[in-house]
């Protein structure tokens, strides 16, 4: 984009960091215009502009190709801010220097304020908690600036020049995960003194837009019963009237215990006739028979959802020659965890941006109503609409299902080196995807022991500590059914019926003690995760990753009662054929939420 920036808003420069949108969002959450543009940007196209936040990005400001800022940008005379690799570049740009840290800081983490005066922390305790994802710190200072906070592992978590008002900070101040996070922003914003800017309703705003890109075709709408995809649904009907939209619900063998039926109950009181419903789970079944690779699961499993959409246009007769598009429920965290903005890391491919997918983006044959929305705004537009409160805060569900909840191998795997632990533990025998410095880790999770099943602050502690010091781990563990470690046996397979239906009775158990402990709306997601070993010849291990979370781009693992977890592990011991049962302790980063 080489048009100049509208005068008075921030811009965030994007190196392709997992929060590039989120500082957006943030931004505009305090009154300012913002928009978001490439990190190579020229600095002439930012005139205008009333302040400049450089984001974080997976790279290292030494690696050939990485994110490099218009130097310009520091003689616009307006404020800058650099956030984790933004921060980095700030210092290398201007004669500081930057190395790979002693070690690697992520999640949680405190920092020491020692510029108490300083625009930013004006105010602010002196200590407290703050939410890192980096490899690479700033280890001497450019020429101006001074430290304005540090950490147990990065001396200079913060920098400034006041007088040229430019700020450096290595954690992420933009996550909620971050204590006065948006307090600092705010400060930082007041600086930029920006022009005013509101939203006076997400549904006109998003519905102008849409009647633009759709013109005069219709839409025929994938719909999971999901939070996203109910609200693209709503949205569509509403904006292009039912004549135009048809929904389709597929089954595809993997969702959730009687999900269908009560995704239909839902949509009657709220006048929706105008949705399809196929039962294509034994296509799905055939078509996952054997695949064993998280990303070839994934996108086998893209490619049917469209292979049956073809199916069943075909038989209503709906053909994109005729003027019909493809509509989904995408938002913003699918498209980056994808690698779908420039210098982003390939984190997962999510179903709805396979390759096929993206072919018809770039024909212009797909319409995503909610592509740069987040989760909490998404909610938001759902109560616009008038949308039960049920479905609007149903707990996030995988357009995928059960399919990317159910780890499949052909060996077990470990790794050949996992340092020091001073807790009883054991090393699963398989893999699962994290995110650490904004890039893609496929590592394993260690599991810790102990002669009762509750959670103590050691165990949460050693849930940040290791990812952090071994690299062989990107999860950590807490075993709820054993109190020390067995022999696992592992039993290879891929995705098959019988596995879901036992996947879904023990997610079935989580959903049933939520509500009947009254935390199902206090607990944002909570995924239930099936594992091909257990102590006996094909018995299954079942994980509980309960998390807090506003918008999926970090996470807290959610603390639960004791006599909770106590009644999910008794219960789900109680299907047969699962032998284990795990608990899940770890943030995000390092960890995604999701295991694929």
């Amino acid at each position: 984009m080489d048009t100049p920036v509208r005068s008075g808003s921030i811009v965030i420069l994007d190196s392709g960091g997992q929060y590039a949108h989120l500082i957006g969002n943030r931004v505009r959450r305090l009154g300012a215009f913002s928009e978001i543009r490439v990190a190579e940007t020229p600095a002439k196209d930012l005139k205008g502009a009333a302040g400049i936040i450089l984001s974080g990005g997976p790279q290292s400001v030494y690696d050939k190709g990485s994110p490099q800022m218009d130097n310009g940008i520091f003689d616009l005379g307006v404020p800058v801010l650099g956030i984790c690799y933004g921060h980095q570049w700030v210092a290398h740009a201007l004669g500081g220097e930057v190395k790979p840290g002693k070690k690697k800081e992520y999640g949680h983490a405190d920092i020491d304020v020692t510029e108490p005066g300083s625009p930013l922390f004006r105010g602010l305790p002196l200590r407290f908690g703050v939410w890192m994802s980096h490899g690479d710190e700033v280890v001497r200072l450019p020429e101006g600036f001074k430290r304005t906070a540090l950490s147990e592992t990065c001396r200079i978590a913060a920098m400034a020049d006041e007088e040229r008002k430019i700020f450096g900070v290595q954690f992420h101040l933009e996550v909620t995960h971050t204590q006065h996070g948006m307090e600092m922003l705010k400060r930082f914003v007041d600086l930029c003194v920006p022009a005013p800017w509101a939203i006076e309703s997400y549904a006109k705003h998003i519905g102008e837009a849409l009647r633009e890109e759709v013109k005069d075709r219709k839409v025929f709408m994938l719909v999971s019963g999901g939070v996203d995809s109910t609200v693209a649904f709503t949205l569509l009907n509403e904006v292009l009237g039912k004549e135009r939209v048809q929904g389709l619900l597929v089954d595809t063998g993997l969702m959730r215990k009687d999900e269908v039926k009560k995704i239909e109950e839902a949509f009657v009181p709220l006048g929706i006739t105008n949705l399809h419903i196929e039962d294509a789970s034994e296509e799905f079944f055939r078509n996952l028979d054997g695949v064993i690779d998280p990303e070839q699961k994934r996108n086998r499993i893209g490619i049917t959802f469209l292979e049956v959409q073809k199916d069943v246009s075909l038989k209503l007769g709906l053909k994109m020659e005729d003027g019909w598009m493809l509509g989904q429920g995408t938002i913003y965290p699918d498209t980056i965890e994808t690698g779908g903005t420039k210098h982003a890391d390939h984190i997962k491919t999510h179903h709805n941006r396979v390759e096929a997918v993206a072919k018809m983006i770039e024909a212009g044959l797909v319409v995503e109503p909610l592509k740069d929305l987040y989760k909490d705004e998404v909610r938001k537009l759902g109560e616009e609409l008038g949308l039960p409160h049920d479905l609007v805060w149903r707990h996030p569900f995988p357009g995928p299902g059960l399919g990317v909840r159910i780890l499949c191998a052909e060996e077990e795997s470990l790794p050949e080196e996992i340092g020091t632990i001073d807790l009883p533990h054991a090393v699963l025998p398989v893999r699962s995807v994290g995110v650490q410095g904004d890039g893609r880790t496929y590592r394993h999770a260690v599991a810790l022991f102990a002669p009762d099943r509750h959670v103590s602050d050691v165990h949460r502690r050693m849930a940040t500590s290791i990812p952090n010091t071994v690299p062989a781990f990107n999860r950590v563990l807490r075993c709820t059914s054993h109190q020390a470690p067995p022999p696992f046996v592992f039993t290879p397979g891929s995705i098959t019926r019988e596995r879901a239906d036992l996947l879904r009775e023990a997610d079935n158990v989580v959903d049933e003690e939520l509500r009947r402990g009254g935390l199902y709306e206090t607990t944002w997601q909570f995924p239930v995760v099936l594992l091909p070993f257990g102590t006996k010849k094909g018995g299954q291990s079942v994980v509980l990753r309960p998390v807090e979370s506003q918008e999926a781009m970090t996470a807290n693992a959610a603390p639960l009662p004791d006599a909770l977890v106590d009644r999910m592990t008794d219960r789900i011991l109680g299907i047969p054929g699962i032998d284990m049962v795990f608990l899940d302790l770890t943030s995000k980063p390092p960890a995604t939420i999701e295991w694929e």
